[in-house]
């Protein structure tokens, strides 16, 4: 059985834009978003907002401010169940925080703020549900800062380690879409993406507990450059302990924000957990912030302000994907999005998207 999106790569038929839109009930930037399952998703965005949904986005729910953060950025969001979830703001010393809700989110506590302030800037987090995270800010006195939780965000700890220090030129990293870390399935290998300078990936093997760094081959060079989001997928490892680097596929994408339709080293692969990187042959059509894989479809999905771009091949190609005018699809339905978490999308302005299935029917269904 042959899938639509593999044809229309091979084709170049018309294809739907994917994205159904869907009503937030609010005009801030978005740019958290975390499907939880079972038809809850949690997004978040400009002016301390954040969302909620608990039927598959029928209807999204307004939640109560957290204190203090009127006009905070939420970058970026983790949610457990309908009730529990963890927003991150990004700013410059402690406009960075992290907020906790147990209630679905009719009050908040704050749980931690940036104590690098008045420098620091809070870019990326990811939390397990066995408690563990790891939290990612700019660079502070030429080292990365890095915090580890074990304890579900209660409490974080500084790595310390050498490897996180900035030698030569600076690098930093982008709170873009909050998917800057992958971690294997057994925590045998974890890693995030950066930027700046030069893009690259840092990554920590668990037996060696040592950050080693690896060149990523997209546009980099300026401050508005480099790795924005880290995609990853998985086959089921071979033992209970280990993981075999075939089991692991990674795909960075990014480019140049300020030239949102450059298409210029905007996405890299890589098949031995990070160690070494190869460009896309067929590039994403622009600067992409953030990337996802599609297990169902059986395709990678990235998105940007200038559109949406798939691969099925593992991020060898990208095709560009349209709105179908046949389909009553909006005109901008492709384009304007900030961050992924299938099936969800997340853009400016309020917007947000649904992922349409039909769209990634085999042929013939």
């Amino acid at each position: 059985m042959v899938w639509l999106l593999a044809f229309v790569f091979v084709a170049g038929a018309a294809a739907q834009a994917q994205w159904e839109m869907q009503k937030s009930g609010t005009t801030a930037d978005l740019r958290g978003i975390d499907n939880v399952g079972g038809g809850v998703a949690w997004a978040s965005g400009t002016n301390g907002t954040v969302l909620r949904t608990e039927d598959g986005g029928y209807l999204w729910q307004t939640c109560a401010i957290p204190p203090g953060a009127e006009h905070l950025d939420f970058r970026g969001i983790q949610a457990f169940d309908t009730n529990t979830a963890i927003v991150m703001s990004s700013g410059k010393g402690d406009l960075s925080r992290m907020y906790k809700t147990t209630d679905g989110c009719q009050t908040w506590t704050l749980v931690f703020t940036n104590p690098d302030s008045p420098e620091g800037f809070f870019n990326c987090f990811w939390l397990h549900r066995t408690g563990y995270g790891i939290l990612l800010g700019d660079p502070v006195k030429n080292r990365f800062a890095l915090f580890e939780t074990t304890d579900g965000g209660k409490t974080w700890k500084r790595d310390k380690r050498s490897g996180l220090l900035i030698k030569g030129k600076p690098i930093a990293a982008f709170a873009a879409s909050n998917s800057l870390f992958s971690q294997t399935p057994s925590g045998y290998m974890r890693g995030f993406v950066t930027g700046g300078s030069g893009g690259a990936f840092f990554f920590e093997a668990f037996r060696s507990r040592q950050w080693s760094r690896t060149p990523i081959p997209l546009e980099s060079g300026t401050e508005s450059s480099g790795v924005f989001s880290l995609g990853f997928r998985f086959t089921l490892p071979r033992c209970t302990d280990c993981e075999h680097p075939s089991d692991y596929f990674l795909v960075a994408v990014g480019g140049d924000y300020t030239k949102p339709d450059a298409s210029s080293g905007t996405a890299a692969m890589s098949t031995d957990l990070g160690e070494t990187w190869l460009p896309a042959q067929t590039l994403p059509h622009g600067y992409r912030s953030a990337v996802a894989y599609d297990g169902d479809a059986k395709a990678w999905i990235t998105v940007g302000p200038n559109g949406t771009d798939i691969s099925t091949d593992d991020g060898k190609n990208w095709r560009a994907l349209h709105p179908d005018p046949a389909m009553h699809e909006a005109p901008d339905a492709d384009r304007d999005w900030n961050a992924l978490s299938l099936p969800f999308v997340v853009g400016p302005h309020g917007r947000i998207g649904k992922l349409n299935s039909h769209a990634l029917a085999p042929v013939g269904h």
